[in-house]
């Protein structure tokens, strides 16, 4: 059937005119919906500006009021100004100045998740756990987070004063730090014996799955072609780039679900699945984990366990299981905003419980290094035990 012209420019007048017609009672529901709130904001903001006991600029109290809006949402949503963005930019690429240990706001306290590797903090012994209580000798009561971070944050040299509670200390503990510029090797490898592979994972930034990827292969290279067995270490790994850690698992996974995202809008349910790589042949994984293993660590340790690809080895990981996007606003300013939670592949959500490990391994009245050299024998020892078993199924 062919349409006359005049049909045809009638239904285009219908369909601008409904599209119009759509637009203005959207803006009205808007403006009738907004309105209240926005005559309270400048009343507000009219009030403070003209009769605070001190002169602030409108320009700082809205970017206060910005913060305050996300801070109150939850513990990682933030208003970032352009500091804060620039910072957030230099710790995916693993090069900033502070004293090297990822918090959050856990039950009250700034709580340190892990102490970066060879940093100040972890220098100075901090643990995962540790409740940060002042900093240079002012209380962080009522602190706000972003406020936290900064006053960490600080010249290279410079130095800062810690008290902090422990759950294994009766009194407060000092500790004297010195900043530093901090450069964290995201991945690092080694050779634990002949055909026995390790990697640890010390943050999941922008480029660590190819960086992953790299150590190995150089370590299946080492190993004549082939590894026998591979110890991935995830513990004090506050977690980072999501899509990295998508790339670990993938690299370990012959196929299926890695991680999906559930939250408001529909672009937030999102599923990442294997492509069907598997660098290590099937060879058996052990993988390390603590109560400093959080967030990308935990959904690359959850992939595994879920597809029985590898043992877990530890104790219960952090338990942050939500997803935060950076939206870039104008003048070099951004919104982290917490938009998904995250699933295993077997649907369970870890935020605020963590993961189990396979094999429990906690640290007793043992030193440090003893406790290392234990961990690192029992993890040896069961990726042996499940080569053994391999090469008899193939019999």
């Amino acid at each position: 059937m062919t349409l006359r012209p005049i049909t045809l420019i009638g239904i285009v007048i219908s369909m601008v005119t409904g599209i119009a017609l759509g637009i203005i009672g959207y803006r009205n529901w808007l403006y009738q919906e907004e309105q209240p709130y926005t005559r309270e904001f400048q009343e507000v903001l009219h009030q403070v500006h003209e009769n605070y006991v001190q002169e602030v600029g409108k320009d700082e109290l809205v970017l206060n009021a910005l913060k305050g809006m996300l801070q109150n949402l939850d513990d990682h949503s933030s208003f970032l100004d352009t500091r804060d963005f620039n910072d957030l930019q230099a710790e995916t690429t693993g090069h900033f100045g502070g004293v090297g240990i990822e918090i959050g706001l856990v039950d009250d306290y700034f709580t340190v998740i892990a102490p970066l590797s060879d940093t100040p903090a972890d220098s100075a012994g901090l643990r995962s756990g540790d409740r940060i209580i002042e900093l240079d000798h002012q209380p962080l009561k009522g602190r706000q987070l972003v406020d936290v971070v900064d006053r960490l944050r600080g010249q290279p040299g410079s130095s800062l004063h810690m008290r902090l509670l422990r759950e294994t200390a009766q009194e407060p503990l000092d500790v004297e730090l010195t900043r530093a510029i901090i450069e964290v090797d995201s991945v690092q490898n080694s050779m634990l014996e002949p055909g026995y592979g390790y990697i640890r994972i010390a943050q999941f930034q922008s480029a660590t799955g190819e960086d992953f990827i790299a150590a190995a292969e150089a370590l299946a290279d080492e190993a004549g072609g082939q590894l026998r067995g591979l110890v991935l270490d995830l513990r004090n790994n506050p977690g980072g780039v999501l899509q990295s850690s998508v790339s670990v698992a993938d690299a370990l996974l012959p196929e299926g679900l890695i991680v999906y995202t559930e939250g408001r809008l529909p672009s937030s349910h999102l599923k990442y699945r294997a492509s069907g790589s598997d660098l290590l042949r099937g060879a058996p994984i052990v993988v390390l984990i603590n109560g400093g293993s959080a967030s990308a660590a935990e959904i690359v340790a959850g992939a595994l366990q879920d597809h029985q690809r590898a043992i877990l080895m530890g104790s219960r990981s952090f338990g942050k299981g939500s997803v935060q996007s950076v939206v870039p606003l104008a003048h070099e300013r951004a919104l982290k905003l917490t938009t998904a939670h995250y699933f295993t592949p077997n649907g369970r959500s870890i935020h605020n419980l963590g993961i189990l490990p396979d094999e429990q391994r906690i640290r007793g009245s043992e030193s440090s290094d003893e406790f290392e050299a234990r961990l690192m024998a029992d993890a040896l020892t069961l990726l042996k035990q499940q080569t053994a078993l391999r090469l008899h199924a193939k019999i």
